[in-house]
């Protein structure tokens, strides 16, 4: 559920305008989804290439793997989301 009791009351503006703010802000958030599932594949690359691939005297206990998975899948999902609402908006209003 949103709270959007801190926040500014919003000025009244055209219509054509106030989809391209939203259009830009959904870009925005599409572009900083995109660079953190970036620095997650880098941060996975980063502690698998610490290990000597192959070393039997290697054993990894505690594989992070799964957790970075699971938070590129969500930050996909949300990403798509984001596109969706974009396409929608564009849609509503011609091009934004």
């Amino acid at each position: 559920m949103l709270n959007l009791a801190g926040t500014p009351p919003l000025v009244a503006m055209p219509e054509v305008e106030s989809r391209q703010l939203i259009a830009a802000d959904l870009r925005m958030l599409i572009s900083q989804i995109e660079t953190n599932m970036r620095r997650i594949a880098t941060a996975m690359e980063q502690e698998h290439g610490s290990d000597p691939e192959g070393s039997a005297d290697v054993f990894v206990l505690d594989d992070v793997t799964p957790r970075y998975a699971t938070a590129i899948a969500a930050l996909d999902a949300g990403r798509a989301g984001l596109g969706h609402a974009l396409e929608c908006l564009s849609e509503a209003g011609g091009s934004v």
